[in-house]
């Protein structure tokens, strides 16, 4: 029985590596045409010479020593208008964006600058559903704008600098996510309506959703847990989003690794009771799961 036991924890053992080993090697090509440390940034096609200066100043750059793709208001409509009145997106591309790449691991960090709808919070959630990671983002403008049009250029920037290519349906449920969470802000607050889109992303994650009426039970269930009343067109819409999310080809695996610098743009949740209790619930779950994985063993 020893030596049975011992033969079948050694097959365990050898399947587990096979499969770390599959996965690693699937990573590794993955991004074998990103650079790290790697800069590229995005300007509003709308911009004078005089704004294109100050902005290329104000991200420590040149036009010499960074590769610069330019944004147009169309394709900020193309992503955005079936989500944000017109009025909102405006006529010119204005919004421009930095992107370097970081070591494997490093999560999305977002830093904004004269953006005065979107949160480097709702960014950094957007741009996880699109599929960047491990990235340092900036985003300005030559004066206070909304910030809706940036992720268009950002994903652009990711496309070009990773050599991938970000399926259609994906950058749309992104800029959707983006647009709902900012409207959402309207009424809740920027920190909840971005911590209730995180929520449902982590529970996605770890529970068994199988049906629509499971994903509204647990939108409903997260949107009581943080005090928000949301109405029947509100919960629908999230309904709708995060089924279409489902479906997308991402590793949810990555959610909880991404997720951690995302919450780091929500200083002033976080410092609450209620996100303490949060984040203390997370580390218990981590805890009994990596206790659940030593008796796989023993």
């Amino acid at each position: 029985m020893i030596e049975r036991g011992s033969k079948m924890k050694n097959k365990a053992m050898k399947v587990v590596l096979a499969t770390l080993s599959i996965w690693l090697l699937i990573f590794s090509i993955s991004f074998a045409d990103a650079i790290e440390g790697e800069v590229i940034v995005t300007l509003g096609e709308d911009l004078s010479s005089e704004q294109r200066e100050m902005l290329l100043s104000e991200m420590g750059v040149t036009e010499e020593t960074v590769e610069i793709i330019p944004v147009s208001n169309a394709e900020e409509h193309h992503y955005l208008g079936e989500y944000i009145a017109s009025n909102v997106i405006g006529t010119r591309a204005l919004s421009s964006s930095m992107i370097t790449l970081l070591p494997e691991g490093q999560g999305i960090t977002v830093e904004t600058n004269r953006i005065t709808q979107i949160s480097e919070g709702m960014y950094a959630n957007a741009l996880f559903t699109a599929g960047v990671k491990d990235a340092d983002i900036y985003v300005t403008a030559p004066f206070n704008v909304s910030g809706t049009g940036a992720l268009t250029g950002l994903i652009k920037a990711y496309e070009l600098t990773t050599d991938e290519v970000i399926p259609e349906e994906q950058k749309q449920i992104a800029n959707e996510e983006l647009a709902k969470t900012a409207e959402l802000s309207e009424d809740y607050g920027v920190e909840q309506a971005t911590e209730l889109m995180t929520r449902i992303k982590e529970a996605i994650a770890q529970e068994n959703v199988e049906t629509e009426e499971d994903l509204r039970e647990l939108i409903q269930r997260i949107a009581n847990e943080l005090g928000m009343t949301l109405t029947e067109t509100e919960l629908e819409g999230l309904v709708s989003l995060f089924h279409r999310m489902r479906n997308l080809n991402i590793d949810w695996d990555q959610v909880q690794n991404q997720i951690g610098k995302i919450r780091d743009n929500l200083s002033d949740f976080l410092s609450s009771d209620e996100g303490q209790g949060f984040i203390r619930a997370i580390l218990d779950f981590f805890d009994s799961l990596i206790e659940s994985i030593k008796g796989w063993f023993n």
